[in-house]
């Protein structure tokens, strides 16, 4: 799987860092509507009469802006410390109150020191972080309305980061206003538990009480999933046609949550963007990991519990050091390496993904970046690199998975014979922003039922003197027509606008339909093995066959 966009930055010197998004939902939620009018009267709407639904724990208050109801930071589990933490999620507890759902659910616990040291970064990414607790299975809401008895079709989105960070409004550009608006559809997005504390397998050692251990962040999503099939109708959601998208690490989450025998009949048509998994993390391997952040914390068997009394940071640095350890002996890497889903046969089978019928039906769009890494985005003394200099740095520069090491001389050759059109630092960052994933992916996916659509984004922003290019997580905001909400990565305007209305029509037609081909994507033909065909996601859209294929298989030589 490709992995989180700020962590390899963060790896490679350009650092993480912040601009926050702002200190309230309706500061966020007064940037994301573009109507091209002048809106004079009221467009925020708060009281107690106002925004006022049901769900099966308790009434909820949200609020209306520009006509779209706002339920921010539900419950749809319980808080995960103490006697829960390692547990499966639990149900939340009834409220007699009304609840304020106007504002976002906490952030799961994870580690953000010197995630604000690079300013570039931070003013690209605008991420937005307030309180981190573990007490954060909560979801968002945005419907036009939940009055008229209608049934409209739902997205629940999944954050990336991998399966360690993130959250469900960590950029602007995750914001569900515009696309409900718009596609008259409910959006979900949901905060989860991450790192140690979801994916620690205690099995080995626990017993049955842990089994679920090691796969308790993926249980949460299979929780919020439920919470939508119980409740979504009094938010004006059809629980019977749900979509689940995610991107870098949510994309894997897409993935994985079509391997769960659990998540089987909560979803019926999937998006996964910039991220793919084809298997979860190793039993045995996982299992040993857990005994040694035991060791690592100087307890016996016999005294598991007293890790879930442990502050959350204490914990997270005893399970940190024993990765650490484990990895340094097994010399395993990647995030099969590290703290994520496990095949442990129960709640995830052990065999590929894809690979049986539990997902057979569920139509899928696979879509990756040109450019997930582009070296030169905050860099301009690596933009006219000649080729003899990219192929140096290709044996070290990493992108979205391994270097390409004492290969990659032959890649870059490979990649500039098959793209003789672009710049050799274009070139560069290709090939380590390879499709190689998501193609294995696409082809797995495809020997089931029901049809799959490929996509590759190409779209170049001004910005940077125009470095940035399509970079990992750039096609967000056009997927939910939000170009004017995260300007740092579009620049906004009428040029980003135009892809961003084809872009998100299609995703809606998919959610409807099944099928994204429609007025301003006319053509997107069903993926197959043989022909590859891929639709380009440019100013101009078109559909090529392949494109990067003998790209590609220089990616196998060894």
């Amino acid at each position: 799987m490709k992995s989180n966009r700020r962590k390899f930055l963060r790896n490679f010197g350009t650092g993480a860092a912040g601009l926050t998004l702002g200190s309230s939902a309706i500061s966020l939620a007064a940037t994301t509507s573009v109507t091209g009018k002048d809106e004079d009267g009221q467009i925020l709407f708060i009281g107690d009469n106002i925004a006022l639904a049901e769900t099966a724990y308790g009434k909820v208050r949200g609020f209306i802006h520009k006509d779209i109801y706002n339920f921010l930071g539900i419950p749809y589990g319980a808080g995960t410390a103490g006697k829960n933490r390692f547990m499966p999620p639990q149900k939340p507890d009834p409220w007699k109150d009304i609840y304020p759902a106007v504002y976002w659910p906490n952030s799961a616990p994870q580690i953000l020191d010197n995630f604000y040291s690079n300013r570039y970064l931070a003013f690209t990414d605008y991420w937005h972080y307030d309180d981190i607790s573990e007490n954060c299975l909560g979801i968002n809401v945005w419907t036009p309305g939940y009055t008229e008895n209608i049934k409209r079709p739902v997205l629940l989105w999944m954050h990336g980061g991998g399966y360690t960070s993130g959250n469900s409004i960590e950029h602007p550009e995750y914001h569900g206003e515009n696309l409900s608006r718009q596609g008259n559809i409910v959006f979900c997005s949901l905060n989860h538990r991450l790192g140690p504390l979801g994916f620690s397998n205690f099995a080995g050692i626990g017993g049955e009480r842990y089994a679920a251990s090691g796969n308790a962040g993926m249980l949460d999503i299979v929780a919020a999933l439920e919470w939508i099939r119980d409740n979504i109708s009094n938010f004006g959601g059809d629980p019977g046609n749900v979509t689940i998208m995610g991107q870098s690490g949510g994309g894997a989450k897409v993935c994985t949550l079509a391997a769960m025998p659990s998540a089987k009949g909560l979803f019926h048509k999937a998006v996964a963007l910039s991220g793919n998994s084809l298997n979860g993390g190793q039993k045995d391997y996982s299992e040993k990991l857990g005994s040694y952040i035991l060791n690592e914390a100087g307890l016996q068997a016999s005294q598991i519990d007293k890790l879930q009394d442990l502050p959350w940071k204490d914990y997270y640095a005893i399970a940190n050091r024993a990765l650490l350890k484990l990895r340094t002996e097994s010399g395993m890497t990647g995030m099969t390496g590290g703290f994520g889903p496990v095949s442990d046969g129960v709640y995830l089978p052990r065999e590929p993904y894809f690979s049986g019928e539990l997902s057979s039906k569920i139509p899928m769009i696979i879509c990756s970046t040109f450019y997930e890494r582009s070296p030169s985005s905050f860099d301009s003394s690596l933009e006219n690199i000649t080729l003899d200099k990219a192929k140096e740095l290709a044996k070290t520069t990493r992108g979205f998975g391994a270097s390409l090491a004492e290969n990659g001389p032959n890649i870059i050759e490979a990649y500039a014979k098959n793209f003789p059109d672009r710049k050799p630092i274009e070139i560069l960052s290709m090939a380590i922003s390879n499709r190689r994933q998501a193609i294995a992916t696409a082809n797995a996916k495809v020997q089931q039922q029901a049809p799959v659509y490929l996509a590759w984004f190409g779209w170049n922003p001004p910005l940077f003197d125009g470095r940035l290019r399509a970079f990992h997580t750039m096609d967000i905001g056009f997927w939910f027509y939000n170009t004017d909400v995260q300007i740092s990565h579009t620049g906004g305007g009428a040029r980003p606008r135009k892809l961003a209305s084809k872009m998100s029509d299609a995703l809606i037609r998919f959610m409807k339909t099944g099928n994204p081909a429609g007025t301003g994507i006319p053509e997107w033909p069903k993926y197959t093995s043989a022909k590859g065909e891929t639709l380009i996601l440019d100013d101009k859209c078109e559909v090529k066959n392949d494109p990067d294929r003998e790209a590609r298989k220089s990616l196998e030589l060894k």
